[in-house]
């Protein structure tokens, strides 16, 4: 399926990945300071999040919509930057196809299949026992409360609860869609095997699974230290929008100049 998407600015595009509990408006900060920065910034929803509804638990895979909406953008050869779900997509489509990633930022990330936390359990605990419940509300304080920082500002905060209430509203409505088989193996061996330069982040206050997750992360694609976000929890470029821009563009400007269009 292809995207929905918002997008601002010309240069190399930088493609923004939201994480589970937002959609693509938690970029909106970002867009024009990326777009004064000299890149074409571009947020996406993925399936099941903002205006990507998918109906009736249908089969998806984020990672090839994601590629399929960057082709009919135009976009051929891109930088990928995600937090929590965004990074792991992002992941899965670099080893779809890493010939067109031209680098990597990853805040937030955590492994499936690494045992959660008490904290981690907690907040998942939370949300589910609010939905069984019938309490759209409880659920979404609950999430608010797991994702965000405990000094995060009242505009982060509301801002927060409305992507969340939006997207377990669909969640409840169409319930959440299957997801096609993954592209990452287990043992981390096509992670290993990329060579696209990575940034590998976690916020500050985030829940020790993100550290872990990030650590491990950051050794298998050989992105040295994980960047920690001052001030921010598991949402941090919502949290902390100019210290993730400034840690994005940092790492941007850092990358090999492209070529002129049309150069050999």
């Amino acid at each position: 399926m292809l995207l929905p998407s918002d997008e601002a600015g010309r240069g190399r595009p930088v493609v923004l990945l939201h994480a589970r509990p937002t959609d693509r408006t938690m970029w909106s900060a970002h867009l024009p300071l990326l777009a004064e920065a000299g890149v074409r910034a571009i947020a996406l929803d993925l399936p099941g999040h903002g205006d990507a509804l998918v109906p009736d638990r249908r089969t998806v895979a984020p990672w090839q919509d994601v590629l399929d909406t960057l082709d009919h953008l135009g976009a051929e050869r891109f930088v990928l930057a995600g937090n929590s779900l965004g990074a792991l997509v992002a992941l899965q489509a670099t080893v779809t196809a890493p010939e067109r990633v031209e680098g990597l930022v990853l805040v937030g990330y955590r492994p499936h299949d690494l045992p959660p936390s008490p904290r981690l359990q907690a907040a998942w605990n939370g949300e589910r026992a609010a939905l069984a419940a019938g309490d759209l509300d409880a659920a979404v304080k609950a999430g608010v409360e797991a994702w965000t920082a405990a000094d995060a500002t009242d505009e982060v905060r509301a801002h927060a609860a409305r992507m969340l209430r939006r997207q377990l509203t669909s969640q409840l409505a169409h319930g959440e869609p299957l997801s096609a088989t993954d592209p990452l193996d287990n043992d981390g061996a096509a992670l290993r095997a990329l060579a696209v330069p990575a940034l590998v982040g976690v916020g500050e206050h985030d829940m020790p699974d993100f550290f872990e997750g990030g650590e491990g992360l950051a050794r298998d694609l050989g992105a040295g230290e994980v960047a920690v976000i001052p001030g921010a929890g598991h949402l941090a470029p919502l949290e902390q929008p100019a210290a993730f821009g400034t840690l994005l563009m940092d790492f941007v400007r850092r990358l090999p100049t492209r070529p002129p269009s049309g150069s050999a």
